[in-house]
């Protein structure tokens, strides 16, 4: 299963991706990406997706990384 963790601001969205490559040497860096999620139609509004492959058991983990930077996770 893979998780996206959804931020506002891109330095927060890379932050997040350093730290999951830190607590989770095997996932290595996570990609981040700018999307367009569902129910948005102006780039503008385009957030910052960190890609997470699911490290088992560490769900509450990626929920509170998101949380730190203003952000949240959603399953993949």
């Amino acid at each position: 299963m893979r998780h996206l963790l959804v931020f506002p601001e891109r330095d927060s969205a890379e932050e997040s991706a350093e730290s999951v490559a830190e607590l989770f040497p095997a996932l290595g860096v996570p990609g981040v990406v700018r999307e367009l999620l569902a129910g948005e139609d102006d780039a503008e509004d385009a957030q910052w997706v960190v890609v997470v492959d699911d490290p088992a058991g560490a769900l509450a983990r990626l929920d509170a990384l998101a949380e730190e930077g203003e952000g949240w996770r959603e399953p993949g």
